[in-house]
């Protein structure tokens, strides 16, 4: 269970990386020129949409890579990603893989069999 919440960390993680791209540039290319009626509005919160289209694809790779040996803070990041990309970007078709993707291997994570060996943490 670690190793495929591992794998959906980490798959999850570069399809927000994807989406976050896009994210970032939209809401600088409306910055830069401007709305076109009918067709392009900037979004509500540009801030937030900003820092999540750079924050959460990190944690969702972080969140992957940590899965096998830290799978609770692994699954932790992971939901957290997950839930900050449902809360910036809503459900759509764009970003229904990484959000579904990193919340699965959150759960994953969190539900492995064995607990965490118990280790210093410095």
């Amino acid at each position: 269970m670690r190793n495929a919440a591992l794998l959906l960390g980490v798959i999850g993680g570069v399809l927000a990386l994807i989406v976050g791209f896009f994210i970032y540039g939209y809401t600088v290319f409306i910055d830069e020129y401007g709305e076109i009626d009918g067709l392009a509005y900037q979004v509500d919160r540009v801030g937030l949409s900003r820092t999540v289209a750079f924050v959460a694809p990190l944690l969702a790779i972080a969140g992957g890579g940590m899965a096998r040996i830290r799978a609770l803070w692994g699954g932790a990041l992971l939901l957290v990603s997950a839930g900050l990309m449902l809360y910036a970007f809503d459900f759509g078709v764009f970003t229904m893989f990484p959000i579904g993707m990193t919340a699965l291997g959150g759960v994953f994570a969190i539900a492995a069999g064995k607990p965490d060996e118990p280790k210093s943490n410095f």
